[in-house]
């Protein structure tokens, strides 16, 4: 049981730095529903109140998102936002906060969601460019539907998402070393 629900806590996390509204929505209305306990205080988003806001806020992202340099300036915002999400949705799942220090918990979420952030704000104007800004609505529908997955995953099937993480994490060592032994063939 620990285990997934730190399995659980890094997909939501992670989740989070993509978009912080969709891994925070799906915990609020799961959490409603009966289908997730969270941690107090953070059981305070399953209230209407919070879903509603939450609601708003990730329609508004939604849209903004979609929009070449307007993006730009929603990744600026998000910079504060994502992290803060992530940390919550870490330390928010049950069990989670009481194995561990909260403000460990709050720690390494925000340090994920930091991360998988930092990484979509890097490659999002390389993106705009290339595509003259055709691309951003392409990737930032990508971003949400990961998003979207990653948090159904961690919520109701963690075994499953630590497979598929792994999986990737191998897929992306194993072309890292074929690129290094490519450089090294034709260095030699």
């Amino acid at each position: 049981m620990a285990l997934t629900n730190i399995i659980t806590a890094f997909g939501l996390a992670g989740a989070a730095g993509l978009n912080a509204y969709i891994p925070l929505l799906i915990v609020a209305v799961v959490g409603k529903l009966g289908l997730l306990k969270l941690s107090e205080p953070f059981d305070i988003l399953t209230t209407w109140p919070a879903i509603i806001i939450l609601t708003v806020l990730l329609i508004i992202e939604f849209v903004v998102d979609k929009i070449p340099g307007a993006d730009h300036v929603n990744d600026v915002v998000q910079t504060f936002v994502r992290p803060a999400a992530g940390a919550i949705l870490f330390a928010a799942n049950t069990g989670v906060v009481t194995g561990i220090d909260p403000t460990v918990a709050l720690g390494l979420g925000l340090v994920l969601a930091f991360g998988a952030h930092a990484a979509r704000a890097a490659a999002r104007p390389v993106v705009n460019v290339s595509t003259g800004g055709i691309g951003a609505p392409v990737m930032s529908v990508l971003e949400d539907v990961t998003s979207a997955t990653t948090s159904l995953l961690a919520i109701f099937l963690p075994p499953l998402l630590l497979i598929i993480v792994l999986l990737i994490g191998y897929v992306v060592w194993r072309r890292m070393q074929r690129r290094r032994t490519a450089r090294a063939v034709d260095a030699a």
